[in-house]
């Protein structure tokens, strides 16, 4: 009997497996079509431009959001609200700096002025206001380590200039985050006034981080300093002279915020109470138009939907097109919404997201969960003829796959090449123009695929996890390290964010 079955079973497989790849091929060829991908694009980016939480550009781009959604054929879209703990905008930040050559010892009568000039910067977001304070004295940390601070001595009341390397590969970047906290850390000790990062790109580039983890107003004032610019400054303190600062950061700081999350659905045609969530992040920060994060992924993410409703099929699954909100301040909205959702995360049955801008896109991390590596195989295989197949078991803070990886749903993150991404990361030249568009359709093609092939097969992508199996998969990927680093650990364990049991 056991033999028999097994002979029945593949001829079914097969089928099963054959209609999944018609399936996908015909979504494949629905999101290559032209469509409206480009004027959405344009429209949030150079019409709405720079999309900061509580502003009025946050709430054009919501509407833009619904609106798209509605176009493109959502059987149901609404907005879900939510709130940011604090709202932030910056004010006329300003730092020039003086240089002073040391003659002796007598620091009364030995200093002799030798430069002086303004140097470019930006607040972080989400860092504390600072009134304008005059020849701040300039203290060299280094690259911010122990041994560095050791070595600067006193900080107490000094702008601490942090030294960085210039940023090339994604590893990089994540760097750039984890070393950050320790750095904050060691200033706030040592009442240091301000911290000045120099920044990781050429050519006088800024760009907007924070670090927050949650929408909440950091310990210390902090600035980006042009990278040009800090290494002067770090020349003439290396060279035996004395640096003053002026500086001033007037940010503009506020009490809670409303926020809203954009969610369009296809309802499934057999299990319409289990879901797939395939998501993008809608807000940017300012300084450029945020297209390659997140915008093009924003638009991409209303053009697969567009591209499955055009190919006539309709899920076993239904579909949750999500653009969230506030992710660039914690992955704020996707995390209120795994709260409001909780009761219903046994039948999220995986989560697809994209925010590595116009790469391409190589496959996708699992978010540590070796367990769905057979099925995700399968899934992803019609996606050979775009070379987007390739399955890695790691895991990462970063992205709004997070809070649903702390839940225990089985996630999917687009992994990409670096591309023009990275030299323009939150940067002013985060603009239409740079995004490939042809390569945006494919991607189109990649999300929607996969997505309705979880949302159609036979069974889940994987189990929910429980709270236990949740942390010995952070331990294995070291995402209980990173945790740490950004101050989450505790209220993981005390089950305040994530699942509890």
């Amino acid at each position: 009997m056991r033999r028999a079955k097994t002979y029945l079973l593949i001829p079914v497989i097969l089928v099963c497996a054959a209609f999944a790849q018609e399936s996908s091929d015909r979504i494949i060829v629905e999101a290559m079509k032209p469509s409206s991908l480009n004027d959405n694009l344009e429209r949030l980016t150079d019409g709405i431009g720079g999309r900061v939480p509580g502003t009025p550009a946050m709430q054009k781009a919501v509407d833009w959001g619904v609106s798209a959604f509605k176009a493109a054929g959502a059987d149901s879209v609404h907005a879900e609200d939510f709130k940011i703990r604090s709202s932030w905008a910056e004010g006329a930040t300003r730092m020039s700096v003086k240089a002073w050559l040391v003659q002796g010892v007598d620091p009364k009568s030995s200093f002799i002025p030798t430069e002086e000039f303004p140097v470019r910067v930006v607040s972080l977001a989400w860092a504390p206001a600072l009134a304008g304070h005059e020849r701040v004295p300039v203290i060299d940390v280094g690259n911010g380590s122990v041994e560095n601070f050791t070595r600067a001595g006193n900080v107490s009341g000094a702008i601490l200039l942090v030294h960085s390397e210039e940023m090339k590969e994604w590893k990089d970047l994540f760097d750039e985050y984890l070393n950050a906290p320790p750095i904050i850390d060691r200033a706030v000790q040592g009442k240091a006034l301000a911290i000045a990062f120099q920044s990781t790109r050429p050519h006088d580039l800024l760009y907007r981080h924070t670090n927050a983890a949650d929408g909440e107003i950091d310990r210390i004032a902090m600035v980006l300093v042009a990278r040009e610019d800090a290494g002067r400054m770090a020349r003439l303190l290396a060279a035996g002279q004395k640096l003053y600062a002026d500086l001033a950061i007037p940010n503009h700081i506020g009490g809670p915020i409303p926020a809203a999350n954009v969610v369009a659905e296809i309802r499934g045609s057999q299990k319409p109470d289990e879901f797939v969530v395939l998501g993008a992040h809608l807000d940017s920060w300012e300084l450029g138009t945020g297209a390659l994060d997140n915008g093009c992924n924003a638009a991409l993410v209303i053009d697969a939907l567009r591209a499955i409703k055009a190919s006539g099929l309709r899920p076993r699954r239904s579909i949750r097109f999500i653009l969230f909100s506030g992710e660039e301040e914690g992955m704020v909205g996707s995390h209120a919404y795994t709260v409001a959702h909780r009761s219903e995360l046994d039948k999220a049955a995986g989560v697809v997201v994209f925010d590595s801008g116009i790469g391409q896109v190589t496959g996708f991390s699992l978010g540590g969960r070796k367990d769905v590596v057979g099925v995700a195989t399968t899934l992803v295989a019609p996606l050979k003829q775009f070379d987007a197949t390739a399955l890695t078991t790691d895991a990462e803070w970063g992205t709004d796959n997070f809070d649903f990886m702390l839940e225990g749903v089985p996630t999917l993150v687009a992994n990409q090449e670096e591309g023009n991404y990275l030299i323009n990361y939150h940067a002013m030249s985060d603009t239409f123009d740079k995004v490939d568009l042809a390569q945006l359709k494919k991607h189109v093609a990649e999300a929607a695929a996969v997505t309705f092939a979880i949302a159609d097969s036979p069974d889940k992508l994987g189990p929910r996890l429980n709270h236990a199996q949740i942390e010995q998969t952070m331990r294995e990927t070291g995402l209980d390290e990173q945790l740490k680093t950004f101050g989450m650990w505790t209220d993981w364990q005390n089950g305040k964010r994530g699942r509890a049991q």
